[in-house]
């Protein structure tokens, strides 16, 4: 979230396993790279924003977590249900959205061995 909310997309990526899935909207996606799940990476930094709030909100500023509960795990594999919101500059909440994130750890591109959202299933569009 903190990567999103800087529009540090690559940070925000770099928290994805490949292949990721994600379920919603009545689909299931999976993307084999950050550039398949974020196509906005593809364009010049200093023209993200713009995009970036198309595909949010127009009054998107930042995001926040409002609750973060692991509901089931073993060693490698985490399910956590959570809800965020997206909000406005002045605070006031646009849409809040439930998920299902399910994390994982497994050996990244580069071979390390490290956590990360290998698929979710939301409520957002």
């Amino acid at each position: 979230m903190d990567g999103l909310n800087a529009l540090d997309l690559e940070a925000h990526v770099a928290t994805y396993h490949f292949p990721h899935y994600r379920h919603a909207s009545g689909r299931i996606v999976v993307w084999a790279s950050a550039e398949e799940a974020l196509p906005v990476l593809r364009m010049p930094k200093e023209a993200r924003l713009s995009k970036l709030r198309e595909m949010l909100e127009p009054d998107w500023v930042r995001s926040e977590w409002t609750r973060r509960d692991v509901v089931q795990r073993s060693p490698d594999k985490v399910h956590v249900a959570t809800t965020f919101v997206r909000l406005r500059a002045d605070g006031s909440a646009i849409k809040a959205f439930e998920s299902l994130y399910v994390l994982t750890r497994e050996r990244d591109a580069a071979g390390e061995l490290r956590w990360g959202i290998k698929g979710r299933s939301s409520f957002a569009p």
